[in-house]
């Protein structure tokens, strides 16, 4: 899920214990979108690029 979401939802500190009390908070929600986890394909490609821009 994106970190945005989850950001707002955080009631003291940034601790771990805390961002994991907001995530458990925020999934339970029934309006909550996933973000789909990439392939290796996907990932491999994403991988070429950003190569391809730090050698341009």
């Amino acid at each position: 899920m994106p970190a945005t979401y989850v950001k707002s939802y955080v009631k003291r500190g940034k601790t771990d214990a805390a961002n994991a009390e907001a995530i458990c908070e925020v999934v339970r929600l029934p309006t909550m979108r996933f973000v789909d986890i990439k392939s290796e394909y996907q990932q491999a490609v994403l991988a070429i690029h950003g190569f391809r821009v730090l050698v341009v």
